[in-house]
């Protein structure tokens, strides 16, 4: 369970990121509840799933599926580069997501 938790925690970090474009430095009431309503509850599912799971392998988890989402919604969105260099660094990302869960104790 505390894995789901994490993978949340990470799906909400990818929104208060991508929103923080959204709030146009703050001055937009929308777009800025939306991203600070997804900055809390990321915090507060990342508390959750760190009461199981080692603390630098959920944090590792979190960032890396923030950096992967974020940059991946950066190039849909907002047309950012796509280099093979840059998608070859995410999928490195992935990879090391990936190990960290399968050689992690936790639920």
């Amino acid at each position: 369970m505390a894995w789901i938790v994490l993978f949340v925690a990470g799906l909400c970090e990818i929104g208060w990121a991508v929103g923080l474009k959204y709030t146009d430095g703050f001055t937009r009431l929308w777009p800025t509840v939306f991203t600070g309503a997804s900055l809390i509850v990321s915090m507060a599912l990342l508390g959750l799933a760190v009461k199981t799971l080692p603390l630098g392998t959920a944090y590792a988890v979190w960032t890396g599926i923030g950096v992967v989402g974020t940059a991946v919604l950066g190039i849909l969105l907002f047309k950012e580069p796509t280099t093979a260099a840059r998608l070859l660094c995410l999928g490195l990302i992935v990879v090391g997501i990936l190990g960290l869960r399968l050689l992690s104790p936790g639920d």
